[in-house]
């Protein structure tokens, strides 16, 4: 490259070349805050684009690294969703709090493996310690509580129906499924995320183990459909192994009824998993916790702080109150480590991944930062902005279609249906969207199709859901006056609609075990 000389040590590279890098990476992390409202928050490029962009990064030749960099922040503010955008309405990855970007490049700095505890004290210590906190603001007593900090909501899961195996079946760690007395069949309703039914193939117990359980007209698991699809399962030789109950669905963010699910899983020796890896931050709110009652009863817990708690991703949680459970299920022997009888156990014993980061220090300090009173304020904030757009959205004549105490509106135009209908609310997403101004999906819930606007970004304000409701009625009337409801107007729109490959959200595939 012209005018660039390589540094000796293309790794460390130079002083100066490094002041130069941090100079341009604290003007872009301090400017993208008030940028961001300014990109498009969702992005309209294809694979060809984006693939002249990555040819640009030559290997043969060592690079600029300041040009590098700069390559490398414009292909992130162009060639991607702005999930940060105050207007970005779609799923859970909202705008990261600044103490848990400041900790990424801190733990990308010393780079710390946790995988054992004397390959970080502090970073085995404080993911344990925030397990127990957050185990108890579900909770689960102080004595019973324990957990791993996870890469995320399907770790967890995963992990949850491993030790849920072990917990039948103690002899299934060394046996495995093959010293099984029959098949295990686990449990979920139509708006879990596929990662659950996900998980009993990664089990090795296969597709063909998991049952759906009928839903309520409220999107809710019924209780009384589990106890009696478990009972005939029983009856005709299956072994009900678990249940995953959701705590905040992807599509609508309904919360099954835990305790009820709760009580059918007591009685029939089932394990109860809640899966509440995006809503389980409401439990902070005293006032939306009476929607979890009964989760502190569960076997097992789902909660992924890089959701509704805007740490940066990869930062989840799985809580169980069987605190022996995760070593039973996982250890084994590594004649490489040091000795570790009696001490505080590795985690790499204690669940699915071996060598890990600290993802826990983002966590610790956004809240050290911002506090239980800082994230309860936040929240509910975000809860009253999802209840002022339901108000705004029944003055102009939409319908709100979905039941939830979250933030999640789901909403359609009655004057149409079936076809037509997804036609319609498929072409009022695109243009919407088309405009850069905000992002808004279209899923299918209960049989028909409907708008989705989810309210988790902390930069959202009560200005960026009046301009979502202008925005959408002004591109129902385009829609309408464009006259193209007879044709599939949503052709070159397909990033507008939820399904199970962005979201995980799948309401129309059923799922039963053979025979």
């Amino acid at each position: 490259m012209d005018g660039f000389t390589p540094s000796s040590d293309p790794f460390i590279l130079d002083s100066h070349a490094r002041g130069e890098l941090w100079r341009v990476l604290a003007e872009t992390a301090e400017g993208f805050a008030g940028e961001v409202g300014n990109l498009p928050a969702g992005a309209h490029v294809g694979p060809a684009e984006v693939r002249r962009v990555l040819e640009q990064f030559d290997f043969d030749e060592p690079g600029d690294p300041v040009q590098v960099l700069r390559h490398a922040i414009d292909a992130l503010r162009r060639l991607q969703p702005q999930v940060g955008h105050p207007r970005h309405f779609g799923m859970f990855d909202p705008a990261p709090t600044t103490m848990g970007v400041i900790a990424d490049a801190l733990v990308s700095l010393f780079n710390p493996c946790l995988a054992t505890w004397e390959g970080s004290p502090f970073g085995v210590e404080t993911e344990r310690h925030l397990v127990q906190v957050f185990a108890g603001r579900f909770g689960y007593p102080d004595e019973v509580a324990d957990g791993i900090v996870t890469s995320g909501g399907s770790e967890a899961n995963l992990t949850a129906l491993l030790i849920a195996i072990a917990h039948r079946f103690p002899e299934y760690p060394r046996s495995g499924l093959r010293g099984l007395p029959g098949q295990p069949v686990v449990y979920c309703s139509a708006g879990a995320h596929p990662s659950v039914a996900r998980a009993a193939r990664l089990a090795g117990l296969g597709d063909a183990a998991v049952r759906e359980v009928p839903m309520r007209t409220t999107g809710t698991m019924s209780a009384e459909a589990l106890a009696g699809i478990s009972r005939a399962d029983r009856e005709s030789g299956l072994i009900p192994l678990m249940v995953t109950a959701t705590a905040g669905t992807t599509g609508e963010g309904v919360i099954d009824p835990i305790a009820e699910i709760g009580e059918v899983a007591r009685r029939g020796d089932i394990w109860l998993h809640v899966d509440a890896a995006w809503g389980g931050a409401a439990v902070l709110l005293p006032e939306l916790r009476p929607a979890f009652a009964g989760i502190e009863r569960a076997d097992s817990i789902t909660f992924d702080p890089h959701k509704w708690m805007s740490v940066p991703m990869n930062c989840g949680m799985l809580l169980t109150r069987h605190p022996s459970l995760l070593r039973e299920t996982f250890d084994v022997t590594a004649p490489f480590l040091p000795n570790q009888e009696g001490g505080t156990p590795d985690p790499f014993a204690r669940g699915i991944r071996w060598s890990r980061g600290f993802a826990g220090l983002k966590l610790l300090l956004s809240l050290a930062v911002a506090g239980w009173d800082g994230y309860e304020h936040g929240l509910r904030r975000q809860v009253s902005l999802g209840n002022r757009l339901r108000d705004m959205l029944g003055a102009e004549g939409w319908s709100v279609v979905n039941e939830t105490p979250l933030p999640v509106v789901c909403f359609v135009d009655e004057r149409w249906e079936g076809e037509t209908e997804r036609r319609f609310l498929m072409g009022v997403a695109a243009t919407v969207n088309g405009s850069g101004a905000a992002k808004v999906f279209v899923a299918k819930a209960r049989g028909r199709h409907a708008l989705r606007a989810c309210v988790t970004n902390h930069m959202t304000k009560v200005a960026d859901v009046e301009m979502l409701v202008e925005l959408l009625a002004s591109a129902r009337r385009a829609v309408v006056a464009a006259g193209h409801l007879d044709t599939d107007v949503a052709a070159s729109s397909s990033d507008c609609e939820v399904d199970a490959c962005s979201t995980g959200v799948d309401f129309g595939t059923s799922r039963s075990v053979a025979g």
